[in-house]
């Protein structure tokens, strides 16, 4: 059986021992990076410079949640704009992995420009299990590269340090309750953040439509669930697809993309099956969206696929 505290105790000393000079950690407000910022910090101090990018395609609100939560428990937070950077950098690509990997690389670019304002020697990542394996390891083939592992430049000058690597989802959030971690039950958000739920061109404009629908399904899911309607799913969001089709605007017949609504039950993000959301529910959440993005979207859809075979995101 997992043992938070005991994991603690022997992390902070390995930490100690990995860490010999300054340390740069990637942020992003998820329960990962907390984690692995709260352990590092623990361990070496004023050595760990603590650093948020917002490349533009963060959750609605996310950057000063972030903030607030790094405020709370005392450790000092520098926060990169870079969402001109990440656009451009992603503009004409529509691939998955070659999103993926795009944003993996000037994520590393980023901190290592931070790098050499602080003078970092070591790079902190919140990796655990499910990214390196899902990224290939081994006999396993890829499924997915994850913007902390598949996208790391081969000319990388950061040693790379990983706490939690061989931990799932689930002793994660342990830690991060035993800790005292404001975003323990937060659910899981991909690291390339809404570009993957962006299928299609990357522009701010489609974007902004993902960052409102996410928005929407988390308030309408999370409400249900405080109401005692539905159990809250592990996972839940709102994906735009690169689909347009026929729709009407009062008289008007209009033509617009879809979004597509995914909810799935999982323990540690391995497998997972799809969450089955009361009609009435999903019925609130498509008013809401096609509402909000009237001219953008006119078509909502629910995804009852299972994992395997898909995965949980739809890139």
């Amino acid at each position: 059986m997992f043992d938070a505290e005991e994991f603690i105790s022997e992390a902070v000393e390995t930490l100690k021992q990995q860490i010999d000079d300054i340390a740069i950690i990637a942020c992003s407000g998820g329960v990962d990076s907390a984690v692995a910022a709260v352990l590092a910090h623990q361990a070496v101090g004023d050595l760990l410079h603590c650093v948020y990018v917002d490349t533009g395609f963060m959750r609605k609100g996310e950057t000063e949640q972030v903030e607030a939560m790094f405020a709370a428990h005392g450790i000092e937070l520098t926060t990169v704009h870079a969402a001109d950077r990440y656009f451009a950098a992603l503009a004409g690509v529509t691939e998955p992995e070659a999103k993926r990997k795009t944003i993996g690389e000037l994520f590393i670019r980023v901190f290592e420009d931070e790098q050499v304002k602080v003078g970092a020697k070591y790079l902190v990542q919140g990796t655990i299990a499910p990214d390196w394996i899902e990224s290939g390891g081994g006999v396993r083939d890829t499924i997915k590269s994850h913007h902390n592992v598949g996208g790391l430049p081969e000319d990388m000058t950061l040693g790379v340090v990983e706490p939690l690597r061989e931990l799932y989802k689930d002793e994660v959030r342990e830690l991060a309750r035993t800790l005292g971690i404001s975003v323990a039950e937060r659910q899981p958000f991909p690291g390339p953040g809404l570009a993957v739920r962006t299928l299609g061109d990357l522009t701010p404009e489609r974007v902004g439509v993902v960052r409102e629908c996410c928005a929407i399904v988390e308030e309408e899911f999370e409400a249900a669930a405080e109401r005692g309607e539905m159990e809250l799913p592990w996972q839940y969001y709102a994906a735009l697809l690169p689909v347009r089709s026929v729709g009407v605007h009062g008289d008007v017949r209009a033509y617009g993309e879809t979004i597509v609504v995914r909810a799935v039950r999982s323990m540690d993000g391995m497998s997972a099956r799809y969450s089955e959301i009361p009609h009435s529910i999903l019925q609130k959440v498509s008013t809401r969206i096609t509402n909000a993005c009237k001219g953008s979207v006119n078509r909502v859809v629910y995804d009852i696929t299972h994992k395997p075979p898909g995965t949980i995101e739809w890139e």
